[in-house]
């Protein structure tokens, strides 16, 4: 499946809109767009509502992706996620590290 990425900037946060799955193939594109903001120094909202899958290659854009914010001194925020994703992350204890919020990353 096919991944989509919009980028949006708003006051204080840049917000990544993602769709589809994020998977071997998909994991790539992500970290292109991701990894350059996060080490810009930008706060940056991950919006997951219309993601249904992630695997292990794409949590590892994350993981990259908040040692950035973390080493720039901003803020990595993944918002929206689907009960199936959310699970994922409490598996894997992400969520006891990363920010989680409910909702869209408009909110």
């Amino acid at each position: 499946m096919n991944l989509s990425i919009r980028c949006e900037n708003k006051a204080d946060v840049v917000v990544l809109y993602v769709a589809g799955e994020i998977d071997a193939y998909t994991a790539p594109k992500l970290r292109e767009e991701l990894i350059p903001l996060a080490e810009k120094g930008n706060n940056v909202k991950v919006d997951l509502s219309d993601v249904q899958y992630i695997d292990s290659t794409g949590l590892g854009v994350f993981i990259g992706a908040l040692k950035a914010t973390d080493a720039n001194n901003s803020r990595l925020t993944l918002v929206g996620m689907s009960q199936r994703v959310q699970r994922l992350f409490t598996i894997t204890g992400l969520d006891e590290v990363m920010a989680i919020e409910e909702g869209e990353g408009s909110k």
